[in-house]
């Protein structure tokens, strides 16, 4: 009996890890015998992936923040490139985190002749547009998220497809999932509901955390039933959460062991929530998926949002604001990112209802945008896939 196509899969965060696991479901449609080896996070793992080592690992966001764990990520990557070298895999898929996986694809080029290909591109768009020429020297193909990037990746001389984001495909969790969440935290239907997302990993929690908390006291002041919720997406971050939090009445909310039923949860929480504070990032289209109005505030170290303000191209970097052409969502980023600007752009989302119903706008044009209605995007990056490696 002839083994099916032998894939390896490289995520190295949350969002990586949620489009791995889309992806896995897509293959696994069209090629039911398909294997999967690499790094991935509890999503790929709740598919039956075993992950060499823990993903959390690679998840360092920031050119400053990179620099104190720069020798063990070499070391990864080395090992990396090695397992991928040993196993002669059908194909490569890295999965964006660009820092770490398209240094395991450079390394591993010249000795592995199978497709490379690159789910997510560089946002070359927004900052740094000579990234895509220097990945076409390694990378064959690219999986493209937002409909206006195939461009910039073709002219860099590699093939793309345009296959969406995989939020597009989720499903909207019911009044019902609503209800019940209500009731199990104790929030009555009289309470309005701020939903805090300080990030996924712990240098973000870090630094935003305390500003998110500071925000949550000044809405508190001034609006009674205010009820505030803080998802933690990973269990080593409820405690520092817990620490961020710990002089308001926020409810931490520890993900849940099962994969599945902490994304449901999540869905659940996002749509019964009356606004978000949250940090860039996918969760934006998330929120937007959900109808939630939602303000996004990011804090990076100084040096680091110093040169990022240099290399900027676009005026936000909130998906929600491109994808939409708006600038629906404020946004307020590195030394704008404060109690005193988050909370009253919250405020105002809370009691000015036109507001709120220009974001959900905004929101519902950027989920067209990536897909919505149409073919799931993991099963368009599947196709893609095996289009490359299928004679």
């Amino acid at each position: 009996m002839t083994s099916g196509p032998l894939i390896y899969l490289i995520a190295g965060e949350a969002s990586g890890d949620r489009l791995g696991a889309s992806l896995m479901d897509g293959m696994r449609q069209l090629s039911p015998d398909v294997r999967f080896v690499g790094i991935g996070g509890p999503l790929m793992q709740s598919r039956g992936f075993n992950s060499l080592f823990a993903m959390e690992e690679l998840s360092i966001m920031g050119l400053v923040e990179v620099l104190p764990r720069l020798h063990d990520l070499f070391k990864r990557r080395d090992e990396v490139v090695a397992d991928i070298l040993r196993i002669q895999p059908d194909a490569l898929v890295t999965i964006d985190s660009p820092g770490f996986t398209l240094r395991v694809a450079k390394a591993a080029r010249k000795q592995c002749k199978a497709p490379f290909i690159h789910y997510v591109a560089p946002s070359v768009w927004a900052w740094k547009p000579g990234r895509a020429a220097k990945m076409a020297r390694y990378i064959d193909h690219v999986l493209v998220l937002l409909p206006f990037e195939p461009p910039y990746m073709q002219a860099a001389g590699m093939s793309c497809d345009f296959v969406g984001h995989p939020v597009a495909a989720e499903p909207v969790a019911s009044a019902q999932d609503c209800a019940a969440l209500r009731n199990t935290l104790k929030i009555t239907p009289e309470s309005k509901l701020l939903t805090i997302l300080p990030g996924s990993r712990r240098g973000e929690v870090d630094r935003l955390a305390p500003i998110f908390a500071k925000t949550a006291q000044l809405l508190q002041g001034k609006i009674a039933q205010l009820r505030v919720v803080v998802p933690a997406a990973q269990a080593r971050l409820v405690t520092p959460l817990q620490q961020a939090f710990a002089d308001t009445d926020a409810i931490i909310l520890p993900p849940l062991p099962d994969s599945d039923a902490f994304e449901a949860q999540k869905r659940a929480l996002f749509a019964t929530s009356d606004v978000a504070l949250a940090a860039s990032g996918t969760v934006s289209l998330e929120l937007a998926a959900a109808g939630v109005p939602m303000v996004i505030g990011y804090q990076m170290a100084p040096l680091t949002g110093w040169l990022m303000r240099q290399m900027a191209l676009v005026d936000t970097v909130t998906l929600v604001n491109l994808l939409s052409d708006s600038r629906a969502v404020p946004e307020f980023l590195f030394s704008n990112c404060t109690p005193e600007n988050l909370a009253p752009a919250l405020l105002t989302l809370l009691q000015n209802t036109a507001a709120a119903n220009t974001q959900r706008a905004a929101g519902q044009a950027a989920m067209r945008a990536i897909g919505q209605g149409g073919e799931a995007p993991g099963l368009r990056a599947a196709k893609a896939v095996l289009g490359r490696i299928t004679p």
